[in-house]
């Protein structure tokens, strides 16, 4: 074939695939719609994806239907819909723990968590809370800084367990602050709040949302939330970061679909998920969670993953962990 031929046929050959992914998100979705949700009914997941996932099937005249697939931290879940068609059928259900933490803390992840998946839209944060048994002498973060490094080892620090996302989430702290703690794991989030609450630890990074009624009756004291600024449900509250500057940490949860789908596609399911997070109920029950809730583009949700990606995989190579 000539040259000007061949050039023809590429022009040809791009703006059928153009006009292809066009008419697919033009059609789409054509049937129901899997949402892969890799933790047991009734977790956090699992609320918001059948509840956003509701409103975007009445909005697109098909079914979001949540397909729960729980076990080993959500890895199994999240590793069938890394191997799933890209074609806009299976999208699943991501969360901090198990796309920026656990990749560098368990041994043998069936994903990539970067290159395995495009991101479609980020759903909510849940910050983390940094609270103290009530008969400790701490009541701010200042006080509390302040006897940490005058008191190298002598604060015991609950966590769920060596390399999960609250330990990892202690040793970013102590990073920032500069100190030594006396590190006591337990097998998950309840025993360690109930260790906390009987005055068997000091102090704990715990998720927000799950505290939050115990600080209200007194059986902890909150010294700050780990976000960078004021939380707007809760203006009073004030942040770590007002003394420990540029300290984050919390949990995140989205949509993610397998890599590879057409971003057509991906738009169509951005926007949908966007419109329904607007909706004053689905907002208002997510709030009352104490989830913040979000509105953004499949780029922000992207460089999110990346940034807290990189900044969990940092903390776990600089304490020497070794995944298990």
């Amino acid at each position: 074939m000539a040259p000007t031929g061949r050039i023809l046929s590429l022009f040809l050959c791009l703006a059928c695939a153009g006009t292809s992914a066009a008419v697919l998100a033009q059609k789409y979705p054509a049937k129901s719609v899997r949402i892969i949700v890799p933790q047991l009914p009734g977790d956090s997941c699992d609320t918001f994806a059948r509840l956003i996932g509701h409103r975007m099937g009445e909005r697109l005249g098909q079914q979001f239907v949540a397909d729960n697939r729980p076990g080993a931290s959500g890895t199994i879940g999240l590793a069938l819909a890394a191997k799933a068609p890209a074609d806009g059928y299976t999208i699943a259900c991501g969360q901090g723990g198990n796309m920026s933490v656990i990749p560098h803390t368990m041994k043998n992840v069936p994903y990539d968590a970067l290159k395995d998946f495009a991101p479609i839209a980020l759903v909510a944060t849940n910050y983390l809370a940094l609270v103290v048994n009530p008969t400790t002498p701490f009541h701010n973060v200042g006080e509390f800084v302040k006897y940490l490094k005058a008191n190298p080892g002598k604060v015991a620090f609950a966590t769920n367990g060596e390399g999960a996302f609250l330990h990892m989430a202690t040793e970013l702290f102590r990073s920032q602050v500069g100190f030594q703690y006396l590190h006591v794991p337990y097998k998950g989030v309840p025993q360690m709040g109930q260790e906390l609450m009987a005055g068997n630890v000091d102090a704990a990074f715990t998720s927000f949302t799950g505290i939050y009624p115990f600080v209200k009756n007194g059986r902890v004291r909150l010294l700050g939330i780990a976000k960078a600024t004021r939380a707007p449900n809760y203006p009073d509250l004030p942040t770590i970061a007002e003394t420990v500057p540029g300290f984050e940490s919390g949990g995140w949860f989205g949509f993610v679909a397998p890599a590879g789908m057409p971003k057509d596609v991906i738009a169509v399911l951005n926007r949908e998920a966007n419109a329904a997070m607007k909706l004053p109920e689905v907002r208002g029950k997510l709030e009352a969670l104490g989830l913040e809730v979000w509105a953004e583009s499949p780029e922000y949700f992207g460089n999110l993953l990346k940034s807290e990606y990189e900044k969990y995989g940092k903390v776990a190579r600089d304490i020497g962990l070794v995944p298990k």
